[in-house]
């Protein structure tokens, strides 16, 4: 992955645009030149990513879009379909920590929250872009997911299970569509100065922290045509990739 990779005329789709890392992954694209469709509940947010994207010459189309409204992806789907006829590149950035908490403690309208947001959203979003992904010559879809699936903490135990099942959600459909030209795989980004790390490190110096737009380069890099890793993971914490 090394280099900067060119996405001219590619059209890229990333979840949770309107801030972090989803915020800096949208710019990096439309930097390379990528046409970003970009997704987000909160418009303000996407009218300050438009911004910049135009200050780059580069476009966007803007979704305000709540990712638990599974239709609405599906007619998301089909409005790409209709426009582009195909989809280059999916970026499934959007999530949601929940609460920590004791497994037997957390409500069950807390869990099935974060469930319905890391989980059964990006299970809709593989639903409604399958088609558009094998439509174009070198379809790439990354997942951001985290370490804590693997770590499993206690307390952790809601946000681990919701990544764990994103992990498994991918290496099932890599292979999948290991026989045509989709590539997709999992982006681990480590401790990165967002707010959702602020939420769940209150008593962190944010200054230690890498910001959004440092990982977003290589975040990115995972949507080029040359990629040839499918049914990974790549982790910043060892700057390569590994299996699931």
């Amino acid at each position: 992955m090394a280099g900067i990779q060119d996405l001219t005329g590619k059209v890229v789709l990333v979840t949770g645009a309107s801030r972090g890392i989803g915020y800096a992954a949208a710019l990096e694209a439309a930097r390379r030149g990528a046409h970003v469709v970009a997704v987000a509940r909160t418009v303000g947010g996407l009218e300050e990513l438009d911004d910049e994207i135009q200050d780059l010459g580069s476009s966007a189309t803007l979704v305000p879009l709540d990712l638990r409204d599974g239709d609405a992806i599906d007619r998301l789907g089909a409005a790409i379909f209709e426009r582009w006829g195909a989809l280059d590149g999916l970026v499934a950035n959007a999530g949601q920590l929940g609460v920590l908490s004791p497994l037997p403690h957390v409500k069950p309208e807390d869990f099935e929250k974060v469930m319905a947001v890391n989980v059964t959203a990006n299970y809709r979003l593989l639903r409604a872009t399958d088609l558009l992904l094998r439509q174009s010559t070198a379809g790439r879809a990354v997942f951001v997911s985290s370490g804590a699936a693997r770590s499993a903490k206690p307390f952790w135990g809601l946000y681990a299970a919701s990544k764990a099942a994103v992990d498994a959600m991918v290496k099932s459909y890599a292979g999948e569509v290991n026989q045509t030209k989709v590539k997709v795989n999992v982006f681990y980004p480590g401790a990165v100065r967002t707010a959702m790390r602020a939420k769940a490190m209150p008593g962190e110096n944010p200054d230690t922290l890498v910001k959004p737009g440092d990982i977003a380069p290589k975040l990115i890099d995972m949507l080029s045509p040359s990629l040839k890793e499918t049914g990974k993971l790549f982790d910043m914490a060892t700057g390569a990739f590994e299996d699931i």
